[in-house]
């Protein structure tokens, strides 16, 4: 994720991740309202599945037709439970999108000004990329929590949301990789004041880092 060579220097990258249902979304929104670039890996997995890209037709090739629903457009809900149901053909689904998706998140990045950058990916410990980061920001809170948000937010049934929680690292493993947490377990005012603080800390530290950069040239 290097900056381009047309800036005097590079922007600080954060990694946002968390579990599923954890509140990634909305300490990403808050970032977004304080004016930083926010790159959602999620909405990139939307836009290169959309009718017409190569990731869908690589996605039919392999599963079928029936993952389109009437409009032509991936069927993620059934998608969802054809995968989570089985580990292989997850995989095989994450060979095809996981590429693609890499791609345009590094050609919007370096697009993207501010002096740094939150980049939302939910799996960003299981795919062992968290070393390109800066900083790892995770957003935190308990199993028991993310299965009734889950199950609220999704409509899910517990088998499958067992099932999305055990794809997933677990949270020992993501507090341990974690620069920065965000326990979400209290009210939407507390989560602006967290991301208020770190917006101000990570504007200070990208500052730093340009500066002793600057200082090596």
């Amino acid at each position: 994720m290097s900056s381009s060579t047309n800036r005097p220097f590079r922007p600080l990258l954060i990694g946002l991740t968390g579990g599923i249902a954890s509140g990634k979304s909305a300490v990403a929104e808050i970032f977004a309202q304080l004016g930083a670039p926010v790159l959602d890996t999620d909405q990139i997995a939307r836009d290169v599945v959309e009718p017409g890209t190569p990731t869908l037709a690589k996605l039919v090739a392999e599963f079928g037709s029936e993952i389109l629903d009437d409009s032509g457009r991936l069927d993620r809900a059934r998608m969802r439970e054809r995968v989570f149901a089985d580990p292989a053909q997850r995989k095989r689904l994450e060979a095809i999108t996981h590429p693609a998706i890499r791609e345009e998140l590094a050609a919007r990045a370096q697009r993207a000004e501010g002096p740094y950058q939150i980049h939302v990916i939910p799996l960003l410990i299981e795919s062992g990329r968290a070393e390109l980061y800066d900083r790892v920001l995770l957003v935190d809170t308990s199993e028991e929590e993310q299965m009734k948000r889950l199950m609220a937010r999704d409509n899910s049934n517990k088998e499958l949301a067992e099932q999305m929680l055990a794809a997933q690292a677990s949270r020992e493993d993501r507090l341990e990789a974690a620069d920065d947490v965000i326990v979400n377990t209290g009210t939407l005012q507390d989560l602006h004041r967290f991301v208020q603080t770190l917006h101000r800390n990570y504007t200070l530290l990208a500052k730093r880092i340009n500066a002793e950069e600057a200082q090596n040239l």
